[in-house]
């Protein structure tokens, strides 16, 4: 094993999405497209719930720090990917990389916490009485002290375990292979170009996937769970529908967001190509957040009314 502060290469060469010229315009623009739509979108729902008092409650405050991550997540990856295809340079340095991937790791666990703690507010929710299982409760317990340490407790969890992998990689050694086949700095394709011993890293992801993504998921399974045994007991059918329809828009967000995490980072590598790999990539880092807004605000009418008054309506529609 060589020394743990040896490198050989002082940067990595990002090949992209394609290896076709003719197609990288229209990658660019389309990328351009859509991440000015994901910016725009996601702060439009941030700004809405911000401007309408009725929308101050728990739900809307785990909504709008959702879509402030949306925002982050998706500028760690996509603005480098544009700048580089506007400079004509794949390359990018070693500590850029790290801190790529560090801020990578921060937003996805934030939003995989944020996910499991909007379930549990769908659980003892009131503002929909088919879906309320604690309504007595609700307002003890969501109280806005909770709500803020909640959401804290996310990022400062998130922030410990990306900056614990960050670590966990600094002190690898890169001897020859700098090409990664993706289009921003990712933990796997690294550690595949590593010539240092990555098991102590390996660890530490099957670790950091059973405690940081399998945890909040088995909670998100649980709450809804016992809340569609709850709406199930409802007698009439207008109420089950206008209670699933309440939790329509979380649960799509969640099978979006799980969805592609496992495509991503569940998948044995050998199973699929690099291609299959790409497009799993740009599903959890592009289209998620830039899909989120729409689906929380098409599936929501207190959000559409708020977005309306945005643009001087009384009403909105998409």
């Amino acid at each position: 094993m060589r020394g743990t502060n040896e490198l050989s290469i002082s940067e990595f060469l990002l090949l992209g999405l394609s290896r076709q010229p003719q197609q990288h315009q229209l990658l660019f623009v389309l990328f351009l497209s859509t991440y000015l739509v994901t910016v725009l979108g996601n702060l439009l729902i941030v700004l809405a719930i911000s401007t309408d008092s009725r929308l101050h409650t728990p739900m809307y405050f785990f909504l709008s720090n959702l879509s402030f991550i949306d925002v982050c997540f998706s500028s760690t990856t996509v603005p480098k990917m544009l700048a580089n295809h506007i400079h004509g340079s794949q390359s990018m340095p070693f500590c850029e990389c790290l801190t790529q991937m560090y801020f990578v790791f921060v937003f996805a666990d934030t939003d995989n916490f944020l996910l499991a703690v909007m379930a549990y507010d769908r659980f003892i929710t009131p503002y929909m009485p088919p879906l309320t299982c604690h309504p007595l409760h609700y307002t003890a317990k969501m109280i806005c002290q909770l709500c803020v340490l909640l959401v804290t407790g996310s990022w400062v969890i998130s922030h410990l375990n990306g900056l614990l992998h960050t670590l966990l990689m600094a002190r690898l050694s890169f001897c020859a292979d700098n090409v990664i086949p993706y289009f921003f700095c990712d933990m796997n394709p690294l550690l595949k170009l590593s010539c240092s011993d990555t098991q102590l890293n390996e660890l530490m992801i099957l670790t950091k996937s059973a405690l940081i993504t399998v945890t909040p998921f088995v909670c998100i399974l649980a709450s809804y769970v016992h809340i569609t045994c709850a709406v199930l007991r409802v007698p009439s059918t207008r109420g089950r529908w206008k209670a699933f329809s309440t939790c329509g828009s979380h649960l799509a967000v969640v099978s979006l967001f799980y969805g592609t995490i496992s495509a991503v980072y569940f998948n044995p590598s050998s199973s699929h190509s690099v291609e299959e790999d790409i497009t799993a990539t740009v599903m959890f880092t592009v289209v998620t957040p830039v899909l989120n807004p729409f689906i929380c605000s098409l599936m929501n009418r207190d959000l559409k009314g708020a977005l309306g008054k945005v643009f001087g309506r009384k009403t909105f529609s998409v």
